[in-house]
């Protein structure tokens, strides 16, 4: 079984939706075409034809990939203006839930929620778990500037942790991005590094000190943060530094999350796998922003024996996801 653990959507309601947020985030066009511009440090254009289902089927049916992990791609809810959040998140649950409904065996959802507002992200988090069949969050790097360790989330954590669902990590613009925004290095780097720094505020902060019984998805064979997890462990364990919140070393805590192989580097996806172990690692393809057949044959190139190789592929993310 192949499980493709990053895979996107984009529903045109929701895209028109946003054309009509009044801060920050700024989209423009129509007719699925559109201009995403996060507050003047980066602008992506957003076609929907590159998110057709046709098309998603096809390319998985190509790949041979098996069931997909739908997740609606940035921009999320939490960017949106408070009149509008809760319904882009409801808007885009009910679509990934009739999209699972309708191909069963193909396709499970992550939610997305307006996590600006947390008593409402507590509320469709719920709706969405419990009610529309959905098996995780899709979870950004950063609330629209909020970093995740902020308090006003820790309610939110132990209701996730409570329903048994991973968060989902990914990376979105994040406010220090201005300092990178020449030559393109906000998606090569700039992505990278803040899902580290939101990974590495969740451990630091003690989030998973305090919810040990949450999962947590780091994504892109977790950025730069296991490169640098010597460091962050000699700077706590030896000079105790940023230690007030935990308990044990951080790659303690770090050894209970998982990494997606969204990485298109053989050396990167190999060191992933003797890093975290691949019981603790995931297939995903980014699509369609990555060929899937490009990270297939990167995973598949693993030398490892087979049933290692068949957790990689999906047999994790049947346990993570509650699969089949």
């Amino acid at each position: 079984m192949i499980i493709d653990c990053q895979s996107h959507v984009f529903p045109p309601a929701y895209a028109d939706l946003l054309t009509r947020n009044t801060g920050a985030l700024r989209v423009t066009g129509g007719g699925g075409r559109y201009l995403v511009d996060y507050g003047g440090i980066q602008q992506f254009a957003l076609d929907l034809d590159a998110y057709r289902l046709d098309a998603k089927l096809s390319a998985m049916d190509t790949a041979g990939v098996d069931v997909n992990v739908l997740s609606v791609n940035i921009p999320g809810p939490e960017w949106l203006d408070a009149d509008l959040a809760t319904v882009a998140a409801r808007l885009c649950n009910d679509v990934l839930a009739d999209m699972c409904a309708r191909y069963p065996s193909r396709f499970v959802g992550l939610a997305s929620l307006p996590l600006n507002d947390v008593a409402a992200a507590r509320a469709e988090l719920h709706r969405a778990v419990t009610q529309m069949g959905l098996r995780g969050v899709f979870f950004p790097s950063h609330i629209a500037g909020q970093p995740v360790d902020a308090p006003q989330f820790e309610p939110f954590y132990a209701d996730v942790e409570a329903l048994g669902v991973p968060l989902v990590l990914h990376p979105t613009v994040a406010p220090w991005h201005s300092a990178i925004r020449e030559h393109a290095m906000i998606p090569m780097l700039g992505f990278m590094v803040d899902t580290s720094i939101a990974m590495l505020r969740l451990i630091l902060a003690g989030v998973l000190e305090r919810h040990p019984r949450l999962q947590v998805v780091h994504p892109h064979a977790g950025g730069v943060l296991p490169y640098l997890m010597g460091r962050v462990v000699e700077q706590t364990e030896v000079k105790r530094r940023g230690r007030e919140h935990i308990t044990r070393s951080p790659a303690e805590y770090y050894r209970q999350v998982y990494l997606d192989l969204v990485s298109p580097s053989a050396l990167a996806i190999r060191y992933a796998c003797d890093f975290a172990g691949p019981e603790r690692l995931l297939f995903g393809s980014d699509h369609p922003w990555v060929s899937i057949n490009v990270l297939l044959e990167l995973a598949q190139a693993l030398d490892i024996p087979e049933a290692a190789r068949a957790g990689i592929m999906g047999l994790n993310a049947v346990s993570l996801f509650r699969i089949g």
